[in-house]
C-alpha cells in the first residue's frame, strides 16, 4: 500500500489476476475496487453520449457487498458493452448499496474478466480506512 489515500495496485497472481484496493470508506474501495478492474482489463470507454444506470444491491457482509458490485459492472460489460468510469456510491451499513452510475460503451477491452472471486477474500481495516486483495477468474 502507498500514502495514497484511496487507490489500486494489481499483484503478481499465478493463474489469475490479483489486485488490491484501499480507501478511507466503504464506498471508496468499491469505487476504487472498480477503476481497478477495468484498468485490468484494459478497459477504454467510447467518445459520444453518456449513459447512466442505477441500482441497489443488499449483501451479507462487505465483502459479499464488493463481489456483488463488480460482479453486476462484469453484467454491464458483457450484456450491454458498457463500462463506468462517474461513480456515486452510497453504503448503509454493510449491507445495502445504492449505485448511481454514468459511463459509456465500451471502445477497446483488452482481456475478458470472467468472474470476481471470493479466493481469499478479506477487506481489512487499516489506519487509514480499508484494504482488500480481489482475485478475478480470467
Amino acid at each position: 500500500m502507498t500514502d495514497e489515500i484511496s487507490g489500486f495496485a494489481e499483484n503478481e497472481h499465478t493463474a489469475d489476476w490479483e489486485m488490491e484496493a484501499w480507501a478511507p470508506n466503504l464506498s471508496s474501495l468499491l469505487e476504487q475496487a472498480a477503476r481497478g478492474m477495468y484498468e485490468l482489463s484494459g478497459i477504454t470507454l467510447a467518445e459520444g453520449p453518456r449513459q447512466a444506470r442505477q441500482f441497489e444491491l443488499e449483501a451479507l457482509d462487505a465483502e459479499n457487498m464488493l463481489v456483488r458490485f463488480l460482479s453486476e459492472l462484469l453484467y454491464y460489460s458483457e450484456q450491454e458493452c458498457l463500462a463506468f468510469d462517474t461513480f456515486e456510491l452510497h453504503t448503509d451499513g454493510e449491507e445495502k448499496l445504492s449505485a448511481h452510475l454514468s459511463g459509456a460503451p465500451i471502445e477497446n477491452l483488452g482481456k475478458q474478466i470472467k468472474a470476481v472471486t471470493y479466493h481469499n477474500l478479506a477487506i481489512r481495516r487499516t489506519d487509514e480506512g480499508l484494504e482488500v486483495n480481489i482475485v478475478f477468474d480470467v
